[in-house]
């Protein structure tokens, strides 16, 4: 959803395809400013416009754990309300992990900063890790790349992780604090530099269920919460059965069209045939690198991997068609516009890799997906590298406590897309579930990236967070066109 690895949160970003909301910033774009300092700026958004915002730094300890512990500055961007009487601020929470909330503002969602303005100061926060709150060095790509198949990513991601956990705790990074009750507590510390009583918590994806934490460790400190595509305690590694009822329903939805249908008669069954075929006979396929192309093998695992990436919004959804009719008919020189570079996707950033693997997985949750993954459709490329990275850094998972459901009272607005691939409904409504006091508005044929994928979302969100009345709700987008040649 929000970086640069090729992993389970994204690849089409990476590839920077063009499709709606997929375009990256430059890293000098998202900062604004070479060495940023605090204080007001001009913040220019991706579409140009300019807007008054002042950028803020507070301290917190690296790990709270460790007495002595270095002290990090996290990083925001606030812009001013309007209003003649402010609410409490709202601070935005990105997905991922590893996205930023500065680099959000840029992009899309930027008219609903600016329109949440009318009801309080709406916060922009860089999470521990990212952005303007980025205190974790930058490493050296490692080559060989591995091909592209089950092993050989898993094997790359556990040996680079190890080695690179290593290099950074002697750099004196405690890697340790990389999780999410350390990011909570970040807000709980942001509250107290704002000086406010309460704030209020806009998120998606990781967002909510960094949220989630927020709420069950400083439940007091929070108004309310407007949260989409929601992902639960225990629902970091996704249920792969649950993935196969979202396809299913994509089906379902092609056989609306005469003519996809007549060309597909079943999408899962002509994914599964694809996958089987380049697990048997992988792909060689020439990848743009930084210096010229760079030789990749591609098996069953790497295709499922790029599907896994693509069912997350309509404009990537609609293209699988397309693709695997090629991909079955031989024709792989589909793949590489699919791909970013190597060096790109065969990286650690750091903050994203600590806070899966602290938040982790029950062995209840564990078994089912190792049970339903030797089955399903993509087996168990969607959550990657997740739980393939498990005990290859010991002792930081954050147990039971962490995972466990907890009853939620917030006022909280639950925004959820139809054709979300990333976080399906059947995982959203585990979630909604906690929630006492909760109005839920599902949007038809909206996808991950829910809140600006309808302009009705919008109004309601500020409706929300101005506390006026917000019903139960049903939107409608127009099914997406599949993708057939």
């Amino acid at each position: 959803m929000t970086h640069t690895s090729l992993n389970r949160r994204s690849i089409l970003a990476a590839a920077g395809l063009s499709l709606p909301g997929l375009a990256l910033l430059s890293k000098t774009a998202w900062a604004q400013d070479a060495k940023p300092e605090a204080g007001p700026f001009r913040f220019k958004a991706g579409n140009g416009e300019e807007v008054d915002a002042e950028r803020g730094f507070f301290e917190v300890p690296e790990d709270r754990r460790i007495p002595g512990s270095r002290r990090i500055r996290i990083g925001y961007v606030r812009f001013a309300s309007t209003a003649k009487n402010p609410g409490p601020p709202i601070v935005y929470l990105a997905g991922g992990p590893g996205g930023s909330g500065v680099r959000t503002a840029m992009g899309p969602r930027f008219p609903i900063f600016m329109a949440l303005r009318e009801v309080a100061d709406v916060i922009a926060l860089d999470q521990r890790g990212v952005g303007l709150s980025g205190h974790i060095p930058e490493r050296a790509t490692t080559t060989p790349f591995p091909a592209m198949t089950h092993a050989g990513i898993t094997a790359w991601y556990r040996e680079e992780m190890q080695k690179a956990w290593i290099d950074w705790t002697r750099a004196g990074i405690a890697m340790t604090g990389y999780n999410t009750e350390q990011n909570a507590d970040d807000i709980e510390d942001l509250r107290r530099h704002l000086g406010v009583e309460k704030v209020n918590l806009w998120g998606i994806s990781y967002g909510t269920h960094l949220a989630l934490s927020v709420l069950k460790r400083h439940p007091n400190s929070i108004g309310r919460v407007a949260l989409a595509s929601l992902e639960g305690q225990d629902q970091t590694v996704k249920r792969p059965a649950h993935i196969d009822m979202f396809l299913d329903r994509v089906d379902q939805l092609m056989g609306q069209d005469p003519t996809v249908r007549a060309a597909i008669p079943n999408m899962p069954a002509l994914m599964r045939r694809v996958h089987e075929r380049f697990e048997a006979n992988p792909a060689t396929e020439a990848l743009a690198a930084e210096n010229g192309t760079i030789d990749m093998q591609i098996g069953g695992f790497g295709i499922q991997y790029m599907a896994s990436a693509m069912v997350a919004n309509p404009p990537s959804l609609s293209m699988l068609p397309k693709i695997y009719l090629a991909l079955d008919a031989g024709k792989t020189d589909v793949l590489p516009p699919l791909f970013p570079p190597p060096h790109h996707f065969f990286n650690l950033g750091g903050m994203s890799e600590a806070m899966d693997l602290a938040s982790g997985i029950s062995p209840e949750r564990l078994a089912l997906v190792t049970r339903e993954a030797k089955t399903a459709v993509l087996g168990d490329a969607f959550n990657m590298p997740m739980p393939h990275l498990l005990g290859a850094i010991p002792g930081v998972d954050l147990g039971a406590d962490f995972r466990a459901p907890i009853r939620i009272e917030t006022p909280a607005l639950l925004v959820a897309g139809s054709l979300d691939g990333r976080t399906p409904l059947e995982e959203q409504a585990e979630v909604a579930a906690q929630f006492q006091n909760k109005t839920q508005v599902l949007v038809e044929n909206a996808g991950h990236n829910v809140f600006e994928a309808h302009p009705e979302v919008q109004p309601l969100i500020v409706r929300f967070f101005r506390e006026a009345p917000v019903d139960d709700s049903r939107l409608s987008l127009p099914p997406p066109t599949f993708q057939i040649a």
